[in-house]
């Protein structure tokens, strides 16, 4: 990685900020998808979901859908249950995660940057959904408590991150025992090495930060999940994969909980 670790966060920042912006300024014509993942066409974005889940939520959410896969679909989610969204953009996962859980469940959206929270509460709030919170800050340093949530998701963030061990022991850390996670991520073939990874595509491309299958379960299980799965999806470029990824937090696991209190 030549790039300081800043400065690629930055760069990531910006790069989505300019793509939520580019969403409100169409929103007047109905937004058009934007382009991610270095013009890989359906192997990014709302066409990963089904045409009954986009028709249902608000269109800007659907064109601010960045992702590589459908968290929700795998993530098992049931009613009552709180869930985070680790770098929730525009909502998409966030909203339909909502639904999912009901009106006695939770879904949280994470997100660092201020243009992406702006258009999910616009989203939310398009949507009718109560039961939704937004929270500014980075996937490496959660700003909830321990213990507190049942669901982890995350679309196709996790390789953006610069610190990928502090994501995943801050996923440990905000599970309750027992909780789960249902991730969808770019993942490498385990004969590629970093620099060619960097070759098929870019960071901010959800890309060159990639960990490959062998490396990222090394580091969910550094962090104390265990029942690992990696299932390899779609091709995005050569030898790199979306893929599914679940994990689980043991029922006798606990961390200390004395970190922050619930938002209101």
């Amino acid at each position: 990685m030549s790039e300081h670790p800043a400065d690629l966060r930055e760069t990531v920042r910006e790069r989505y900020a300019a793509a939520a912006t580019g969403v409100v300024t169409a929103g007047c014509c109905g937004p058009a998808p934007v382009e991610v993942g270095d013009n890989f066409g359906d192997n990014f974005g709302a066409a990963r979901y089904a045409a009954t889940e986009r028709d249902e939520l608000p269109a800007e959410a659907v064109a601010a859908s960045l992702g590589c896969g459908n968290p929700t679909a795998v993530a098992e989610l049931r009613e009552g249950e709180r869930v985070l969204d680790l770098g929730s953009g525009g909502g998409i996962d966030v909203l339909l995660s909502a639904r999912r859980v009901g009106p006695t469940g939770k879904a949280y959206g994470l997100d660092m940057t201020e243009e992406m929270l702006a258009l999910g509460h616009v989203n939310a709030e398009r949507a009718g959904a109560t039961n939704v919170e937004f929270l500014k800050g980075t996937i490496e340093a959660i700003p909830l408590p321990a213990n507190t949530m049942d669901v982890v998701i995350s679309n196709c963030v996790i390789n953006l991150s610069v610190d990928k061990p502090s994501v995943f022991a801050e996923m440990f850390r905000v599970l309750a025992p027992g909780g789960r996670i249902g991730v969808s991520d770019v993942v490498a073939e385990d004969r590629l090495a970093p620099e060619q990874r960097a070759e098929r595509g870019s960071y901010v491309g959800c890309i060159a930060g990639a960990l490959s299958f062998s490396e990222y379960r090394g580091q969910l299980a550094a962090a104390g999940f265990t029942d690992i799965e990696l299932t390899p999806t779609h091709q995005v470029a050569d030898g790199m994969h979306s893929a599914i990824v679940r994990a689980i937090k043991r029922a006798d696991s606990r961390q200390d909980s004395s970190c922050c209190g619930l938002p209101a």
